[in-house]
């Protein structure tokens, strides 16, 4: 009969630990809920905030205690949710009541000490999962918003070399004419040829027989050539930093410093 009466007195001891959590979750559940709604955010919002899942906060306001895990990690997730709305987290907590655990027929020296500390553990490792996944998509984000920054910043010399492909003319027919013409008018006509060495990052653009050849800025200490049939056009913006030679000729500047400057050079009769 004694069995039996301290029997009853644990399980009554049990129902009423169980209804002490049930009436604090339920009231609490409520001030966050009205706090929230004060504050205008949903429960989105709050899950952004806490990193808690959304079925957890709501089961929480609803003080559905039966959808929530063991009442070590309640107090946790309630303490998380009272910081997110301004509370003190640890101390609005601290009432939810997670101790006074039914007392165990077994003997104290076999109480396993791993099941004691796993609650403990398994808080903490949630923890620390969360701050890793939370450490991890930063990075991730850190990673691409460098690489899109590094595309943009691309030096404009390397840009200014990008040379955008003519499009292929048709050709037109022509006459056959007899060999002796056509090595006539070759003959007529020595191609003009231009180099030109920059002292000074300048802007230069070449026309050559009508067709612009290249157009954008050469960085100082390039060197280039260009050929025509018939005529060549190089316009710069700084002429005094453009060294330019005619038919390997000795190289001239082609005017003062920063002065816009155009040069046309016909090519010349055969002698």
């Amino acid at each position: 009969m004694k069995w039996l009466r301290k029997k009853k007195n644990n399980d009554q001891a049990v129902l009423s630990l169980e209804q002490q959590r049930s009436e604090k979750l339920a009231e609490m559940g409520a001030q966050l809920w009205a706090s929230r709604q004060e504050q205008g955010l949903s429960l989105e919002e709050v899950v952004i905030l806490t990193k808690i899942p959304r079925r957890l906060l709501q089961a929480i306001e609803e003080g559905n205690l039966n959808d929530l895990p063991e009442p070590v990690y309640i107090q946790g997730f309630i303490r998380q949710f009272a910081d997110a709305l301004g509370f003190n987290g640890t101390e609005f907590a601290s009432t939810f009541p997670i101790s006074s655990q039914p007392v165990n027929s077994q003997p104290i020296g076999k109480t396993s000490p791993l099941a004691q500390l796993r609650p403990i553990h398994l808080y903490f490792l949630y923890i620390f999962l969360i701050l890793c996944t939370v450490n991890g998509l930063s990075q991730l984000l850190n990673n691409a918003a460098l690489q899109a920054n590094n595309s943009q910043n691309e030096p404009d010399s390397e840009k200014q070399y990008v040379v955008k492909p003519e499009l292929t003319q048709p050709k037109q027919s022509v006459e056959a004419q007899p060999v002796s013409d056509t090595l006539s008018s070759i003959q007529q006509v020595q191609p003009v040829q231009i180099g030109v060495t920059l002292k000074a990052s300048s802007w230069i653009r070449v026309v050559a027989d009508g067709k612009t050849e290249f157009e954008g800025t050469l960085p100082e200490g390039t060197r280039r050539t260009w050929k025509a049939r018939e005529q060549l056009t190089v316009k710069t913006d700084n002429a005094g930093g453009v060294l330019m030679s005619v038919n390997q000729q000795k190289a001239k500047e082609m005017g003062e410093p920063g002065k816009v400057e155009e040069v046309k050079i016909a090519a010349k009769p055969r002698p």
